[in-house]
C-alpha cells in the first residue's frame, strides 16, 4: 500500500512529498506528475513516478492500488476543474483505495465566491462516490500575497478591494504538514477539516508590516471593484482571472476567509506560520 500524491510537482504537491519522506520509505510515496522531468530528483531519491493528466482520464489508469492513500490536489485550471477531478475521483475507485483526501476551500458548502464553486462540485462528486474520504478545506495561502511582493515595493501600496476585511491565512507549508499528517496518521475518515491560519490580518496591517520591515513607506490603498479590475488587467492579467480575484477580495470584505476555528494548528501540533515570517522570506529572495 502506497500513499499517493497527484499534482506532486506543483508547490504544495512538492512541500507534501518532503513532508511524506520524512516520516515514510521513499517507496511507499507514488508521485503523479505531467513531466517526468520536472520530478527527476524525486525518483532519485527512490519515489515512484506516476505520469498522468487530470485531463485524460486513460493515463490515470494504474496511479492507484487497493489500499492506498490518495491526496487529490486541486487543478490549477479553473473552469476544467470539475471533469478533472471527476477523472481521479473514479479512477481512484476503480482501485478501491482505502482514504481519498482532497484539497478543497475553506467553508465548502457557505463559501460564496466564484472560485469556490468547483470545489464545491467536487466535494459532492466525493461524497457521491462512496468512497471514504477526508476534506482538507484550506484557506488562502501567506504566497498568495508575499510571492507578489515586487509591484507593492514598487508603487509604495498594497491595492485591492476587499475594504476592510481579514484573512486568516497560512504559509503554504502549514497546509502541506496538515495534508501529510491527514495521509501518514488513523482516524481521519470522513472528517472536514476548516483549515486557516491562527489570526486573521487586515490589508492594513500587512501593508504596515511590510513597510515596518523594509522601512519604505507602505500604504494599503483601497479601490472599488471596477477600479481594482482596471489595474489588475492593465498589469496583464486576464480579464476572466482579474474578476475572479476582484470576486475573491468582494468575499473577504463579506467575512469569507477570515475564520480561525484552529483546526490547522491543531492538525500540525504547531501554531500556524505568522505573516510577518512568510513577508520576511519573501523579501529574502
Amino acid at each position: 500500500m502506497s500513499i499517493v500524491v497527484t499534482g506532486a510537482t506543483g508547490h504544495l504537491g512538492r512541500l507534501v512529498i518532503e513532508g511524506l519522506l520524512e516520516k515514510v520509505p521513499a517507496d511507499q510515496v507514488v508521485a503523479v506528475v505531467r513531466d517526468a522531468g520536472k520530478a527527476a530528483d524525486l525518483a532519485e531519491r527512490g519515489v515512484r513516478l506516476h505520469v498522468a493528466d487530470y485531463s485524460r482520464p486513460e493515463t490515470l489508469q494504474g496511479a492507484f492500488a487497493a489500499g492506498d492513500k490518495v491526496l487529490l490536489i486541486s487543478g490549477s485550471e479553473v473552469g476544467q476543474r470539475v471533469p478533472q477531478h471527476q477523472a481521479v475521483i473514479d479512477a481512484a475507485k476503480a482501485a478501491g483505495v482505502a482514504l481519498l483526501a482532497y484539497t478543497s476551500i475553506l467553508g465548502g458548502p457557505a463559501a460564496d465566491f466564484t472560485l469556490a464553486d468547483e470545489h464545491k462540485a467536487t466535494e459532492r462528486a466525493i461524497e457521491a462516490s462512496g468512497l471514504p474520504y477526508v476534506l482538507l478545506r484550506n484557506g488562502w495561502y501567506h504566497e498568495n500575497y508575499t510571492e507578489q511582493l515586487a509591484p507593492v515595493l514598487d508603487h509604495g501600496a498594497v491595492v485591492g478591494s476587499a475594504g476592510g476585511g481579514r484573512v486568516a491565512s497560512a504559509a503554504r507549508a502549514d497546509y502541506a504538514a496538515a495534508a501529510v499528517e491527514v495521509l501518514t496518521g488513523e482516524g481521519h475518515e470522513g472528517k472536514v477539516y476548516e483549515l486557516s491560519g491562527d489570526t486573521a490580518w487586515s490589508f492594513e496591517e500587512y501593508a504596515a508590516e511590510i513597510a515596518r520591515q523594509t522601512g519604505k513607506e507602505i500604504a494599503y490603498g483601497p479601490v472599488p471593484a471596477e477600479t481594482h479590475k482596471t489595474i489588475l488587467t492593465g498589469a496583464g492579467l486576464p480579464e476572466p482571472f482579474a474578476e475572479i480575484l476582484v470576486d475573491v477580495d468582494a468575499a473577504i470584505a463579506r467575512g469569507r476567509l477570515a475564520a480561525t476555528p484552529g483546526d490547522l494548528s491543531r492538525l500540525i501540533g504547531r501554531p500556524t506560520t505568522p505573516l510577518a515570517d512568510s513577508i520576511a522570506a519573501a523579501l529574502k529572495g
